[in-house]
């Protein structure tokens, strides 16, 4: 019995194998030579990625801009405030040195009085209002009520006296009124 493993035709079987790898080059050849074929839907996920990933970007742009824009509002969120706040400081500095020589109390209560107009006229500007007190009605949003007397001279419910001012910034209220009430007899 002859061997079947044994090659007896060497050189043909040489020639095949030559053949059988220049078929394989020739074949990657042909498929890197030939455009893609282009995906509707590949193109179309690599567009929307694209977009998310600029769209991802800017937002993060975005909240940092927010967030450095908070902190520069808390930090001199006060600045225009303050800014008007120092010329009443300048005048309480020159009323102080103008009150140094004056011996005549009068011209003491002229100064204190134009250096606390001042102060209020910039508090204004502000938007600091003083809530109105006596003789309004109470509302306990504005007003804090520390005592009540009854009496028959005023209706019920009606502030008879302001004990400390109250100040509002707006329609905040930054500190009530505090009031004594009537109340009926």
């Amino acid at each position: 019995m002859e061997n079947p493993f044994k090659n007896t035709n060497f050189e043909e079987n040489k020639e095949a194998e030559t053949a059988a790898e220049n078929t394989e080059t020739d074949v990657e050849e042909t498929i890197e030579e030939q455009p893609e074929e282009t995906n509707p839907w590949q193109e179309k996920y690599e567009t929307l990625n694209n977009q998310y990933i600029r769209l991802a970007a800017d937002f993060d742009n975005f909240r940092k801009r927010q967030e450095q824009e908070r902190e520069n509002l808390l930090k001199y969120g006060a600045e225009n405030t303050v800014k008007k706040l120092i010329e009443v400081l300048d005048n309480f500095d020159r009323g102080a040195k103008a009150i140094e020589t004056v011996e005549d109390c009068e011209k003491v209560k002229e100064c204190f009085n134009l250096a606390y107009k001042n102060f209020n006229d910039v508090l204004g500007k502000i938007g600091l209002e003083v809530i109105p007190a006596e003789g309004e009605e109470f509302d306990p949003n504005l007003h804090e009520a520390v005592m009540q007397t009854p009496t028959d001279e005023k209706p019920e419910n009606t502030i008879i006296t302001e004990l400390q001012k109250g100040y509002k910034l707006g329609d905040k209220v930054l500190r009530p009124t505090l009031v004594n009430v009537a109340t009926a007899p």
